[in-house]
């Protein structure tokens, strides 16, 4: 795959999956009708939500520029990515999306949007441990052992890792 290809598969898969998971879903929720909520919540949702978009659309890039591929296990990346926030935290995207129906449940005060986002971070962990940590063992072997020592999985690291590149 190359990097235009992988930009065009990225951007399929960003309306596809955090696209209906982050904006689709909470929508056919809520209707996007908000209950009475203070400024302070209001404004931390909006914040919530906007940090979230910003570390997907930085996770999407990083997918594209360095792993030359598409987060889709339909179209995986030729290279481990460990650039950018995946030096930080393992798996931004998951905690990104989960922060935006975070930051909607609060912008809109709608409870349904705080059940929805505790259900998908059990959904994400339980996909990232069944399937998407032993395919990335296959796939990248000892380097993405070696990455997933150095880098928690949902928390952020104090300080940014530096995981040395396996070459074959």
């Amino acid at each position: 795959m190359n990097k235009p290809a992988a930009a065009a598969g990225s951007s399929v898969f960003f309306a596809l999956a955090p696209g209906v998971v982050a904006g689709v879903v909470p929508w056919w929720l809520t209707g996007w009708d908000a209950e009475p909520a203070g400024a302070l919540a209001r404004g931390l949702g909006v914040l919530l939500i906007v940090t979230g978009a910003a570390i997907l659309l930085h996770a999407f890039a990083r997918f594209v520029r360095e792993g030359i591929g598409t987060p889709a296990p339909v179209a995986p990346t030729q290279h481990l990515v460990v650039g950018g926030l995946y030096r930080w935290i393992r798996n931004p995207m998951y905690v990104a999306v989960v922060t935006c129906v975070f930051g909607q449940a609060l912008l809109l005060s709608r409870e349904i949007l705080w059940v929805y986002a505790a259900g998908l971070m059990v959904l994400f962990y339980a996909f990232v441990r069944g399937y998407e940590e032993p395919t990335l063992n296959r796939q990248f072997g000892s380097e993405y052992e070696a990455y997933r020592r150095a880098v928690p999985g949902w928390r952020l690291r104090v300080r940014p890792a530096r995981v040395p590149r396996v070459t074959s």
